[in-house]
């Protein structure tokens, strides 16, 4: 039950976090969501499988709560919690240091600022990470093999998202600026000397 508590309150704060950023920033006129929008080809598939993918995650999430599945001890699912909660936290922070930049998707009509500060010096896609986190924390709570199949591929295509989507935008978008970001700063995490 303690397990099935805490990740209530996780999966709250993340997703809350992510649905509130909608809210503010649609009060502002920003559309937030630009996933599939204005896109074809390789860019739009990616995009819709990942926004299918990141959509059925959260319900698979929400039954093995309910069913408290598992298949680790207490121990393993406690690093679990750690971990999902490590995601949460990185997420956030991802979100505020963007400020009114973020966006769930590439947009070439908004003209958002390039933010490389902050979290953004230790990982280029910190909100990315975040969800993988969250992601890996929660199937280490309530394994199953569902749970980890849905993650696995929600996974896979952020990081399809973020090779042949957001990087070709960025390069296209921001070009030597870019680069030079791309050759300190890690995809995930960690920095380049």
């Amino acid at each position: 039950m303690v397990f099935q508590i805490l990740a209530v309150f996780i999966l709250a704060a993340f997703y809350g976090c992510y649905f509130m950023k909608m809210i503010s920033q649609r009060h502002k006129g920003i559309q937030t969501d630009q996933i599939g929008k204005g896109k074809a080809g390789l860019a739009k598939y990616i995009e819709i499988t990942m926004k299918i993918a990141t959509s059925i995650v959260p319900v698979v999430e929400a039954v093995s709560i309910v069913m408290d599945s598992t298949f680790f001890s207490v121990s393993v699912r406690g690093i679990g919690a750690g971990i999902a909660v490590m995601g949460v936290i990185v997420f956030i922070i991802s979100v505020i240091t963007m400020q009114d930049s973020w966006r769930a998707g590439v947009s070439s009509t908004d003209k958002t600022e390039f933010v490389t500060r902050g979290i953004y010096q230790i990982s280029r896609n910190p909100a990315f990470l975040g969800f993988d986190l969250v992601y890996i924390g929660m199937v280490f709570m309530f394994y199953n093999r569902l749970l980890l199949m849905v993650s696995v591929w929600a996974m896979v295509m952020f990081h399809l998202q973020i090779r042949f989507v957001e990087e070709v935008f960025l390069l296209e978008t921001f070009g030597e600026v870019y680069l030079n970001y791309k050759n300190k700063v890690c995809r995930y995490f960690g920095r380049r000397r």
